[in-house]
């Protein structure tokens, strides 16, 4: 089950930023730069020795939460990065960075990826001119996202932003409609320890 408390309390928890309102999080709103310590009993006053798995659940939890999934869904990737060909480090952080959430939020069309996924499952997004209501669909290089209702009002002063996409995408901010044009290397991808994760789940 994902989730549904203050989001601003699994960052304080990971000890970092996890962006996950957006934009909110590089203002002075944001409660982690105002009270940054672990919350609960676990917080600036706990004792105790930082084990090794300790450290790696950490990173897997903050994994897990950047992208907003459970730990059923993230733990599935593993298991597919791992089947697959070539390095799991690799394989699984491309996993995850070409959900259809995921690139509709790199794309620069919502805010967050939690946004993200609610315009997929919202009947928002269509791929390819099909309708796309599932947000971990994967997309491959020469899929086309567009926004179908570019007339709301959530998508109101996006034409005027920055582009701000990775490499791996070519979006029209000004028409909301990206391509996938390439796989993201590991210098565009949301930087969690992967390698750490990665060592967590094969214990």
């Amino acid at each position: 089950m994902l989730y549904n408390g203050p989001k601003c309390r699994l960052c304080r928890r990971e000890g970092k930023k996890l962006f996950l309102k957006g934009e909110r999080c590089n203002t002075q709103k944001c409660a982690f730069a105002r009270k940054p310590e672990v919350p609960g009993k676990y917080g600036k006053n706990s004792m105790g020795k930082k084990t090794e798995y300790h450290g790696q659940l950490r990173a897997k939890q903050a994994g897990k939460r950047a992208f907003n999934l459970t730990e059923k869904q993230f733990k599935k990737y593993y298991d597919e990065a791992n089947r697959r060909e070539g390095t799991t480090t690799d394989n699984f952080i491309i996993l995850l960075e070409t959900r259809l959430d995921n690139a509709v939020y790199r794309a620069g069309f919502a805010d967050s990826r939690n946004q993200a996924r609610q315009l997929v499952s919202h009947d928002f997004i269509s791929i390819n001119g099909k309708r796309a209501k599932t947000p971990s669909i994967q997309v491959k290089i020469g899929d086309k996202l567009e926004v179908k209702k570019s007339d709301s009002p959530l998508f109101s002063g996006i034409a005027k932003r920055k582009d701000n996409s990775p490499n791996w995408l070519k979006v029209d901010l000004a028409k909301l409609v990206a391509e996938v044009v390439a796989l993201p290397e590991a210098v565009e991808c949301e930087q969690i320890d992967t390698q750490t994760i990665v060592e967590f789940y094969s214990r």
